[in-house]
């Protein structure tokens, strides 16, 4: 091979070098764009996920903490009604405030249908369904014609085994909430 030759190879990669150099380097350039924006997309991503799951979250919180007080303050009606018809001092406004608090237990407890795990939903329905046996047993007993279980003491009984339930549908409520849940509790790991 003579130099002129070698010369002419030379010029020949030399120039196709020069060329390609840019479009390789501009190839190179939109990887590492792509790969930048796949980073930014996963971190968003990762984002709403954290804050979907707060949301969530303090949701089925709020949700938890309304039924739980409207609950307790069902039973806590049902009991003082209990003792107005023992004493047969039952009137209007009795009657009212128990109502009040049975519509309000009604509109917690559906909400929290639609937002309990089943845990905690299984719980739940235990209770609204002891406070309905509750509610009808004492309606008996005002109305003259109570139940063969339904005296004021055996009501008064039910009533008060409440507190075993109540503690378990509060744990399964914690446990659904998470072990951190008085800090927000923390969203799930990995993908998804």
């Amino acid at each position: 091979m003579s130099s002129a030759l070698l010369a002419l190879i030379a010029a020949v990669f030399g120039v196709t070098g020069t060329l390609l150099a840019p479009v390789l380097s501009q190839r190179s350039q939109a990887k590492a764009l792509a790969a930048d924006f796949e980073r930014q997309q996963q971190a968003a991503q990762s984002q709403w996920q954290r804050d979907h799951f707060q949301r969530e979250f303090e949701k089925r919180r709020a949700c938890y903490i309304a039924t739980n007080a409207a609950m307790r303050r069902y039973r806590v009606q049902l009991m003082i009604y209990l003792w107005r018809v023992h004493r047969d001092e039952v009137d209007d406004t009795a009657r009212q405030e128990l109502e009040e608090a049975r519509h309000a237990h009604h509109a917690a407890f559906a909400e929290a249908q639609m937002m309990a795990s089943e845990p905690v939903l299984d719980q739940l329905d235990r209770l609204a369904t002891a406070l309905g046996t509750a509610y009808g047993m004492t309606k008996d007993l005002e109305e003259g014609h109570p139940r063969p279980d339904g005296s004021f003491e055996e009501i008064g009984d039910y009533l008060g085994h409440f507190w075993r339930s109540w503690g378990e549908m509060r744990s399964a409520m914690r446990d659904d909430l998470g072990p951190s849940s008085s800090s927000g509790g923390s969203p799930p790991t990995g993908s998804g």
